[in-house]
């Protein structure tokens, strides 16, 4: 970079931080002891905060706690949408990682170019791909299903927002039956999109993979616990976090946590955990929610609201029926409490003998 080239950094830096009075704090170490008890914490972060991502983007919440929980020896090569567009706006970038932009359809084919070249260096840094479900259910899906044949040693991380929404909130193979969207809106001819879900999970496990798993923003340690067990294992490993969008779900963007715990809470988001093709674990429901609680909190699904509308009814007598088979289908019913279950996984233990000592 030259020396204009770095003044100029600096100074379109110094126009943000003054026009969002982010200013660079004092020491500007990331691990000095002054400020909160999270600030002193000394973990890595591979993708740092001051991106564009919408205020509650479930994505970018999901790809932090990825990326904690992955450590610095990665590699990642990212598809476009979201997750491309809000982390790279020229010239800054939000990740700590050497870090690829691949085209929407080829995220996983170029990991595994990336993989082959690190293994040809003797090295053993591991390749992450990301993609959101355009790139992964729909566009990029012949891309995945050739890297996951040839057993690179990647894993594939899924955004699962449930539509395009990079491009104007289009939907997608992973867009739930009823859904409205740009391209399946409601309205007097269909109560939004008329097809189901694509069981994605099960697909991927038909390649016989080591492991593969459903995963929540809704729930942190769950998540991480799922990407430290991937990262171990040699060959390839896929994960789907469901990642709310408030902009494309239309819901308030403080309740991005609260809808994704509803969705596992009702079962149409179910969380589960195979390997080699079989089913090895599953997040148990404490307590199952009506498939309304979950919808009624989005805009998306407004049109199923109307009790007087005969459509809206059995669009609604439709979904809690999904529902209704996916806890049947993964025995996802809890008994009693159980701390791995979806109000147990939750929940934050303080150990209060430590401030006693």
């Amino acid at each position: 970079m030259s020396l204009y080239e770095t003044d100029r950094k600096d100074e379109r830096l110094a126009e943000l931080r003054e026009k969002f009075g982010r200013h660079p704090v004092d020491p500007p170490d990331r691990f000095h002891q002054g400020g909160s008890q999270r600030d002193r914490q000394p973990r890595f972060c591979g993708l740092e905060s001051g991106h564009r991502a919408c205020q509650g983007c479930g994505e970018a919440l999901a790809a932090r706690l990825v990326m904690e929980c992955a450590g610095p020896d990665v590699m990642v090569a990212n598809a476009t949408g979201c997750l491309e567009v809000f982390t790279t706006p020229w010239p800054q970038t939000a990740w700590q990682v050497p870090w690829i932009h691949s085209l929407f359809e080829n995220s996983a084919a170029v990991a595994s170019g990336m993989e082959a070249a690190m293994k040809a260096k003797g090295r053993n840094t591991k390749i992450l791909a990301f993609g959101g479900d355009g790139g992964t259910y729909d566009i990029g899906f012949q891309a995945l299903s050739g890297m996951l044949e040839r057993y690179h040693n990647i894993l594939y991380v899924c955004y699962d927002n449930e539509a395009y929404m990079n491009t104007g909130i289009q939907r997608s193979s992973s867009t739930p039956h009823a859904a409205s969207t740009t391209t399946s809106p409601a309205g007097p001819e269909r109560m939004g999109k008329r097809h189901l879900k694509k069981d994605l999970l099960s697909i991927i496990a038909a390649h016989h993979i080591p492991y593969s798993a459903s995963a929540s923003v809704a729930f942190p340690a769950d998540l991480q616990r799922k990407v430290r067990y991937a990262m171990g294992i040699e060959g390839p490993t896929f994960l789907v976090v469901h990642s709310p969008c408030p902009l494309g779900w239309k819901h308030d963007s403080h309740l991005t946590i609260e809808v994704a715990r509803r969705a596992a809470d009702c079962g149409l988001f179910p969380i589960v955990e195979m390997e080699r093709g079989a089913l090895s674990n599953v997040m148990p429901i404490r307590k199952v929610r009506p498939v309304r609680d979950y919808l009624e909190l989005q805009g998306r699904f407004g049109h199923l609201m109307d009790p007087d509308d005969p459509r809206a009814v059995e669009e609604l007598t439709h979904l809690q029926a999904l529902a209704d088979y996916n806890i049947s289908h993964f025995n996802l019913r809890g008994e009693g409490e159980d701390p791995a279950d979806t109000a147990g996984i939750a929940h934050v233990a303080r150990d209060r003998s430590a401030g006693e000592r």
